[in-house]
């Protein structure tokens, strides 16, 4: 099965293409290779970023790739373990524009962390129907790990578009 390997060396910008994983996996396996394909990509936008590019917004909302890689981390870790797993931690702020002294090595180390932390989580939901201890959505209602996959693959889908923005905006690199 294929995961994430580069192709296409010679793209503007000198970046590396990601390529999706293979079609021929049971769904639990497809699921997360997607999510860690999307983590993977956009981890790959803050290489060889100053962490003063890194913090730099792209957009009038103040996004800039460090606040999104600070972002994704807090909601791995908000669903994965204190909604799914119901780990008894505050909740962390998923919000928070200002990376304040952050660097991006510490950033990306986090979410690596994050990551770690909450494919342990995934790794134990023997089945994907299964509800998790509660819910971080209004209605409360606690979903299933394979909803909560599903989700976290179209968050991190949308915020990796975000940093391919973001990216191409500040030094003109582009790919996954």
């Amino acid at each position: 099965m294929a995961t994430g390997r580069p192709a296409d060396e010679g793209r503007a910008g000198g970046r590396a293409d990601l390529r999706p994983p293979g079609v021929d996996a049971d769904e639990h396996t497809t699921l997360l290779t997607f999510l860690d394909y999307l983590r993977a990509c956009v981890i790959a936008k803050t290489d060889g970023l100053s962490d003063e590019d890194a913090r730099r917004p792209g957009v009038a909302s103040g996004t800039s790739l460090l606040w999104l890689v600070r972002h994704l981390t807090a909601v791995e870790l908000n669903w994965f373990l204190w909604a799914y797993r119901g780990d008894d931690v505050e909740l962390w702020d998923d919000e928070a524009l200002s990376p304040g002294d952050e660097t991006v090595a510490e950033s990306v180390a986090a979410y690596r962390e994050a990551i770690v932390r909450a494919n342990a989580v995934i790794g134990a939901a023997a089945e994907l129907d299964r509800p998790g201890a509660r819910s971080l959505r209004p209605d409360g209602e606690a979903p299933s790990m394979r909803w909560l996959l599903v989700h976290m693959i179209e968050e991190t889908g949308r915020h990796a578009g975000h940093a391919d923005i973001l990216r191409e905006q500040l030094d003109g690199a582009v790919g996954r």
